[in-house]
């Protein structure tokens, strides 16, 4: 009996090129629907710092009125490092000039008995966080937004 090979034909390994071309369109479709999505995620996780940020300082507010029966004028009086305080991606406080920074964060409308915190977007969520803007609150408690959606808060 001969148990060679030849004459018959050798089993193909690898992809075509037909395979190769369906798998990258398949892979282009997905992250055309998952990119803009994770764009919009990104964008929610730094407005949360601005967020937190701005109710940090309103807590340190009521306890600074407390304590003096007049509420600060300034940041520093509060604790915070700087005025304006800026806070990076992280939450954590960085300079203006630092591509990480998100927020800078600023008091106005200060008397005896008001208050305004606002976060103003810096670098690039500036430019990305069109829909919410600066986001404020007050010593009563109002939250506010610069942009055009509702749901900031």
């Amino acid at each position: 009996m001969n148990n060679s090979r030849t004459g018959h034909k050798r089993g193909q390994f690898g992809f075509s090129l037909i395979e190769l071309m369906i798998v990258v369109a398949i892979v282009a479709i997905i992250s055309a629907f998952a990119y803009p999505s994770y764009q919009r995620y990104v964008i929610k996780a730094k407005r949360s710092v601005a967020q937190n940020a701005l109710l940090q300082v309103a807590d340190r507010q009521q306890q600074f009125f407390m304590d003096n029966k007049r509420f600060a004028a300034d940041l520093t009086d509060l604790g915070f490092g700087a005025n304006p305080y800026v806070v990076g991606d992280d939450g954590a406080p960085t300079v203006a000039t630092d591509t990480e920074a998100v927020y800078s964060l600023s008091l106005s409308n200060v008397a005896a008995t008001t208050w305004t915190v606002t976060a103003a977007p810096l670098h690039g969520q500036l430019s990305r966080d069109t829909y919410c803007g600066s986001l404020s609150i007050t010593q009563a408690g109002t939250k506010g937004k610069t942009g055009a959606s509702d749901d900031c808060w």
